[in-house]
């Protein structure tokens, strides 16, 4: 059993694996298990070029960020555990007992984070009745979202990224994915609000 597993390891998925991560010195994280199943084949990143992104460097190939990302979790915060090969296929049970189906393995998980992509079909069986039309992507598109409050589905299931009903820009994905991240935290801190920030020592 975790206690949070995301689910995708584009830049949503992966900026709300970091934030989780670095909280794992505050008294009310200290102890939680954290996984992401890696899963980035159908990352928009994958044939993404960036020149208008904050802090990237212009030029940068989406590709090189995915990698470079998961590097990142696994040097900063090897306690977040990544699961690598797996595709999630369904999710059923409830809040604090989730079990994630793959086409390896079952999991259970106390609070699921859905960060893949907005491409249709929806593909995880199991939250149908939450797919809706992308409310802010070109009709022509055909992109999905999930209906979401501030990114909660469903009592301990949340949404990131451009699947909850983001445009898709890299920096608005990694805003929500760390937006989520904080909930999360405030969640276990009983609702008092949490950031996470590392600072210089003056």
């Amino acid at each position: 059993m975790v206690d949070v597993l995301i689910i995708g390891a584009g830049v949503s998925g992966v900026s709300c694996a970091l934030i989780l991560g670095s909280a794992q010195n505050k008294p009310f994280a200290m102890g939680k298990k954290i996984a992401i199943v890696a899963h980035q084949k159908a990352s928009s990143l994958q044939n993404a070029i960036f020149n208008n992104a904050y802090g990237i460097p212009a030029g940068k190939l989406g590709s090189e960020l995915l990698e470079e990302s998961l590097e990142h979790l696994t040097n900063s915060y090897p306690h977040v555990q990544q699961i690598h090969g797996e595709k999630v296929l369904a999710i059923s049970g409830e809040a604090g007992n989730f079990i994630v189906t793959t086409n390896k393995s079952s999991l259970q998980a106390k609070i699921v984070v859905i960060a893949i992509g907005a491409g249709n079909p929806f593909t995880i069986e199991g939250l149908e009745s939450f797919v809706m039309p992308h409310q802010k992507a070109a009709p022509e598109k055909n992109r999905i979202q999930l209906k979401n409050n501030d990114h909660l589905v469903t009592e301990g299931i949340y949404v990131a990224g451009v699947l909850a009903g983001h445009r898709s820009q890299l920096s608005i994905a990694a805003g929500s994915g760390a937006s989520v991240a904080t909930d999360i935290l405030t969640l276990w801190n009983n609702g008092n609000p949490v950031q996470v920030h590392d600072a210089l020592g003056k």
